[in-house]
């Protein structure tokens, strides 16, 4: 049996290894040390921000700057609908209510009209709005150009989910760098990895401390342990901050190679009746993407000629499964999830389309040209089988 393609895996080379052993040869193997204060500096460089802050998760950023933005019972959060679970939990975890919108036909990303719409009659129906959270879907930004000033007219803080987009950029603006707060996600199949981790950026330096306060669990500045707000156990440990400096200085040519194998798919399907999100949109090209995932959607004449229960993406991941490559449906909007069925929605059916036909191909770096064109040869014959 052929060894199993997988969708994006983790490459460490022989500098993370060199990193990872200076942090254990120094003794500081707890939560924080010089590793952390280090990488947090080069990823604020990286991206262009005053602060950052290195967590134990991208959600665990999501958190602590919701709560400083005063996320709370009764409180709405405009988010994405098309996201992971993740970016909505975190609204959760503060009590505050999601409201979700649709996605844009060319990327997936949020449709931000419609997201300033939806404060808009929020607003109007007097609901407290505390933050809007756009997602940059695999590897993506989504239109600050749109959002970002429109809610700054609205009042309502912007939090970037960027946990998918380190290394991506916006009309020469880093991904990461847009609104009041922005979170990373280092998780084992991002674009870079700690294992698993996060941070949180910001150029608000009265955010990050208030968030550096409560991921220690609030500890107040006294010489023994006084507190006068809940807090959270959310900071990095210094030997997997090492890994991900060693991963940053690597960042580059990661991305590289995955443009490369989004490059090679393109010219592949090229005469495949399907398209690439983001790439074959008209009004942007891909160039500023991280290349994170490669994602493609069938065409719709595929969906009335095969019309039944079973939908192209379903039959795209079952037959790629069967031949040992990982291929993954796109997010399941969040707005049709069982466990957020009563939660408020903005909609206009583009995310539950995409989801219907829309599928995530291998895209890692450490993958092979064999193992491209095990891809390549696998998705076109299911694409042409009748």
């Amino acid at each position: 049996m052929s060894e199993r393609i997988l969708m994006s895996q983790a490459v460490v080379s022989d500098l993370e290894e060199e990193f990872v052993l200076d942090a254990l040869r120094s003794g500081w193997v707890a939560p924080l040390g010089p590793h952390v204060d280090a990488f947090e500096r080069e990823i604020a460089e990286r991206v262009g921000v005053e602060h950052a802050l290195a967590l134990s998760s991208g959600t665990a950023a999501l958190h602590l700057a919701l709560l400083h933005l005063g996320a709370r019972p009764g409180a709405k959060v405009v988010v994405a609908s098309m996201t992971f679970a993740a970016t909505v939990n975190a609204v959760v975890y503060t009590g505050a209510d999601p409201v979700f919108v649709d996605s844009l036909t060319s990327d997936g990303n949020v449709d931000v009209e419609l997201m300033l719409d939806a404060v808009r009659s929020l607003q109007a129906e007097g609901e407290t709005v505390v933050a809007a959270i756009p997602v940059d879907l695999f590897g993506r930004a989504a239109d600050y150009s749109v959002v970002e000033p429109g809610l700054a007219e609205l009042g309502v803080p912007l939090l970037e989910d960027a946990a998918e987009s380190l290394g991506a950029s916006l009309s020469g603006r880093a991904a990461g760098s847009f609104g009041r707060a922005a979170a990373l996600s280092f998780n084992g199949n991002k674009i870079m990895t700690t294992s698993g981790g996060g941070m949180l950026l910001s150029d608000d330096a009265e955010l990050i401390d208030h968030a550096r306060k409560l991921s220690t669990q609030s500890r107040e500045p006294v010489p023994w342990y006084e507190h006068t707000e809940i807090g959270y156990n959310y900071r990095l440990s210094n030997v997997l901050a090492a890994l991900g400096r060693g991963q940053l200085q690597r960042l580059d040519g990661m991305i590289a190679r995955r443009r490369e194998i989004r490059d090679r798919y393109a010219a592949a399907f090229a005469d495949l009746p399907l398209r690439f999100l983001g790439r074959d949109d008209a009004d942007r090209d891909d160039s500023d993407d991280n290349c994170w995932l490669t994602t493609v959607v069938l065409d719709p004449s595929l969906v009335e000629e095969r019309g039944s229960g079973t939908t192209p993406a379903d039959k795209i991941v079952e037959a790629m499964s069967a031949q040992q490559i990982e291929v993954r449906h796109l997010w399941k909007p969040m707005h049709l999830q069982p466990v957020f069925s009563d939660a408020r929605s903005f909609t206009t059916g583009v995310s539950e389309d995409l989801f219907s036909r829309g599928v995530t191909l291998p895209s890692g770096p450490a993958l092979t040209d064999a193992q491209i064109d095990r891809v390549i040869d696998s998705l076109t014959q299911v694409v042409e089988a009748p």
